[in-house]
């Protein structure tokens, strides 16, 4: 039997197989140089035309046109009670007849329904259900790529993941499965064409509170859509382990001794932290659970520090901060909205026609409308993923360089915005905070100091975020070093091959 492990991630996944020995490293995304890590997003579209109606609906809009008939012959028949003229009375018996003739054929009005549903549907109107059920899936660099020609051809389902604990109706659920289904069937197919041989069981990692706030509750349901849907892609065993002590296995493997270890996990979507006795004797154990002194976690990521630095240095640009002539400032609602790339409710009002015409009308009553075009640009053209990602790329670019100029030339010719680093420490010091808050809520709840420090994840690569760490917090721990990318993903593999 052989197992894998998978890092379902926020902004990227990844898939790894270890033999006891070595690792292996599944390649993913055919467009991607290393190829190994894939974008957790998700493109479903339709080349062609959009799926037809759910029947509901089709039975609906038959009974509106039986409703238009019905009152058609009565008209007729009062015509007919009317008419002096015997030839006028055929005339409208006639057209009674036809009439009836139409109202009783089921087929031709169904056809006729789903013809005018067809017409006046647009994507955002289809029910997520439906797109998942219809439409063609592109994962990783195919789909963004996808998603920048054709947005209005498809929905980009930005980060999965961060919907798992959110308040979803029974639809949205079996939606959900769906999707993630899709992906890790494609996980499991690159995984079998790779080691050659049948992949039956994972183990998928999980932060410690899953993106929502509903608690347990939200924590249970995540769980329940990813098993569901690991068993719809293939998988006949699935487990779950804690992001923050997978990466502790992995690390473990070079440790020389017993060793208290703090594991500071910042992942895209949440921060999750344990404290940890790691042991190298103990390592070939599966269950581990004696060894977890302290562990917590909460919905604080990288994808958030990506919408903090589009509010404080991008959406000024754009219009944010200005005053309407009743001296009101431009909501600043419009660019949270315009963020809200894992909240579906928020996204769909945002690129709706009269959020549009919302910011048209404040257009008209701000002495400087041009800047406020730009956030127009964005609504009209469906650019809200794009921003956002263009902010990941300039946070990545200022861990290593104190200003950067940003291109956003798909919101406008030679749109350009000057970014310091200090900027991105600004946009970063609230979530910073609660990152620290975190941190030592997790050694106050261990009963043993941690003797060494783990910090892993995309985020720990950014000295900003060790430096805040390290303030005051976590001084004089030496700092294991370790892959921020792989480590979790590698401590999967590890515990998988436990399970194989």
């Amino acid at each position: 039997m052989t197992a894998i492990g998978i890092d379902y991630g926020t902004s990227n996944s990844e898939v790894v197989y270890f033999d006891g020995t070595a690792h292996q490293h599944i390649k993913l995304d055919p467009l991607d140089k290393k190829g190994n890590k894939i974008r957790s997003s998700v493109f479903i579209y339709f080349e062609d035309e959009l799926p037809p109606p759910p029947d509901a609906m089709v039975e609906a809009k038959v009974a509106q046109l039986q409703r238009v008939i019905s009152e058609q012959i009565d008209k007729a028949k009062d015509g007919y009670y009317s008419a002096k003229d015997p030839k006028e009375q055929a005339m409208y018996s006639d057209r009674i007849d036809s009439l009836r003739g139409d109202l009783h054929n089921k087929p031709a009005l169904q056809r006729k329904a789903i013809a005018q549903l067809m017409h006046a549907m647009s994507l955002d109107e289809i029910p997520l259900l439906r797109l998942v059920e219809h439409g063609k899936f592109a994962f990783g660099e195919e789909g963004f790529r996808r998603f920048l020609k054709m947005p209005d051809k498809g929905r980009l389902i930005y980060s999965p993941k961060n919907f798992l604990g959110a308040s979803l109706d029974g639809d949205q659920k079996q939606a959900f499965i769906g999707i993630i289904a899709k992906q890790l069937a494609y996980f499991k197919q690159c995984a079998e064409q790779q080691l050659g041989k049948v992949v039956n069981n994972a183990v998928i990692g999980r932060p410690v509170k899953f993106h929502g706030t509903r608690g347990e509750e939200g924590n249970a349901q995540a769980i329940q859509i990813m098993t569901e849907a690991a068993t719809k892609a293939g998988f006949s065993g699935v487990n779950f382990l804690d992001e923050p002590i997978a990466a502790a296995y992995k690390i473990e493997q070079t440790l020389p001794r017993d060793t208290t270890t703090l594991i500071v996990d910042i992942g895209g979507g949440t921060t999750d932290i344990c404290c940890i006795k790691l042991s190298p004797e103990r390592s070939n154990q599966l269950d581990r659970k004696d060894d977890v002194l302290s562990v917590t976690g909460r919905r604080l990521g990288g994808m958030d520090c990506d919408k903090s630095l589009v509010l404080k240095a991008i959406a000024p640009e754009m219009g944010m901060g200005l005053k309407m002539i009743n001296g009101l400032p431009v909501p600043p609602t419009y660019f949270s909205d315009m963020c809200a790339v894992d909240n579906i409710p928020a996204l769909t009002r945002f690129f709706s026609d009269d959020y549009g015409l919302d910011i048209s009308q404040t257009m008209s009553v701000i002495k400087e409308p041009a800047q406020l075009e730009r956030l127009l640009i964005v609504q009209e053209n469906k650019l809200s993923a794009r921003v956002v990602n263009s902010a990941r790329l300039a946070k990545e670019l200022l861990s290593s360089k104190q200003n950067i100029t940003l291109p956003l030339h798909y919101i406008e010719d030679d749109f350009d915005v000057e970014i310091s680093q200090d900027s991105l420490k600004k946009a970063l010091k609230p979530w910073l905070d609660k990152v620290k808050t975190l941190v030592v809520e997790c050694l106050e709840s261990s009963s043993e100091k941690p003797e060494v420090v783990m910090i892993t994840g995309g985020m720990s690569l950014s000295p900003i975020v060790v430096d805040a760490l390290y303030e005051n917090l976590l001084t004089g721990l030496p700092r294991l070093e370790n892959d921020a990318f792989n480590s979790v993903c590698e401590g999967l593999a590890i515990q998988a091959a436990k399970h194989a």
